[in-house]
């Protein structure tokens, strides 16, 4: 016969309590701020050389589509400790600026993001940081900043789980999502 321990059921269900209050997600970021895209976390060195095959997330809006148009894309990538846009990324920016200049009612979310290195606050700020780039270029371009909304996950939402730098590089990332 077994013993009910309740201190192990208490142990057990504070670490879960626990784990369930860790996502801590900093949102509605305004995107019209003076400092809109200024940062003092990048060094903006050299590309990381990832690829930016972003998700689908959208895909019902009718956007262009092959491999090589970057609409089709939707995830822009970062060096490490940057919110520089790479020239690849500033490729991408402007081909959803152009879609959004060209469908009014069309609203998006910038979701910024940052692998696990750092604390949650840096990564946070980091993670505005980027969001606020591309915003920063779609509005230098005649994006209304009422079209668009800021949301940093830090390093909250990893795309990739491993602890080396094909994982890192893909959890730098700045995600396009359309709604309306």
């Amino acid at each position: 016969m077994r013993i009910f321990n309740p201190i192990l059921v208490l142990v057990i269900l504070s670490l879960s309590l626990g784990a369930c209050n860790r996502t801590k997600v900093q949102e509605n970021v305004d995107v019209d701020d003076a400092n809109l895209g200024e940062s003092s976390n990048g060094s903006g060195a050299n590309s990381s050389g990832l690829g930016t095959d972003g998700g689908t997330s959208g895909s019902g809006l009718g956007l262009a589509g092959g491999d090589g148009d970057p609409l089709s894309k939707r995830v822009v990538y970062f060096d490490y400790d940057s919110s520089s846009l790479t020239a690849e990324s500033q490729l991408i920016v402007e081909a959803h600026a152009n879609y959004m200049l060209s469908n009014s009612g069309v609203s998006l979310v910038l979701e910024g993001h940052a692998d696990e290195r750092g604390t949650r606050e840096y990564n946070l700020a980091l993670g505005e940081d980027r969001a606020k780039s591309v915003a920063k270029l779609m509005q230098a371009m005649g994006v209304q900043a009422g079209s668009m909304r800021a949301v940093s996950y830090g390093e909250e939402r990893p795309v990739a789980l491993g602890q080396d730098e094909s994982a890192w590089g893909l959890n730098r990332r700045v995600e396009i999502l359309y709604g309306n």
